[in-house]
């Protein structure tokens, strides 16, 4: 029979690392990374279109060196002050694809990677979408946004897949919050 860890037997923090984003802790045996700025929360943002499309983004992804395909997503509280999950999911669908939410509505919370990283992350589900721009992102970041009709979401990632993309693995769950809620009831 396996034993608990008594988590209060854990040792205080020490900093191996930090850059200039992220930093690189230890705490006890566990190494693990967090932020540096922002709240340590990001949002991953469910939209369907009027249309019936899934928003879906394709980026470059440096840690993994490949092009990646995912839901809209960002940090909450980077360079915004007084900055929520509603809020921060509002501004990063409007800059990523183009569309922005009539309603917002906060679905789940979680961790994104428990055993690696201090990071957690809300889905969150957009509705009544209303074009405002072309999307594709600040700065450098250079997003492609990906409309695909939701019957054909599912073949059309694995067909990316199959491409050499890498697909975030949330984007299932994601799939399935479109039409549900995170209990399994029928969305609101």
């Amino acid at each position: 029979m396996e034993t608990a860890t008594d988590d209060t037997d854990i040792e205080s923090t020490e900093v191996l690392y930090e850059g200039q984003w992220l930093r690189l802790s230890r705490r006890g045996r566990w190494e693990f990374a967090e932020r540096t700025h922002g709240n340590g929360m990001a949002v991953i943002i469910i939209a369907v279109t009027p249309d019936d499309n899934v928003l879906f983004v394709e980026q470059f992804r440096a840690p993994l060196g490949s092009r990646t395909i995912e839901m809209p997503a960002g940090l909450v509280g980077d360079d915004h002050a007084n900055d929520t999950l509603v809020s921060a999911a509002r501004r990063e669908l409007v800059e990523e694809t183009g569309w922005e939410p009539a309603r917002v509505e906060v679905l789940l919370v979680g961790p994104t990677s428990s055993g690696m990283s201090s990071e957690r992350i809300a889905f969150v589900r957009a509705t009544g979408l209303t074009r405002v721009g072309s999307g594709g992102g600040v700065d450098d970041e250079a997003i492609t946004v990906h409309e695909v009709p939701r019957e054909q979401a599912p073949a059309w990632l694995m067909a990316r897949q199959d491409e050499g993309y890498e697909l975030d693995l949330k984007l299932w769950a994601g799939l399935w919050m479109i039409d549900r809620d995170p209990d399994g009831s029928p969305a609101g």
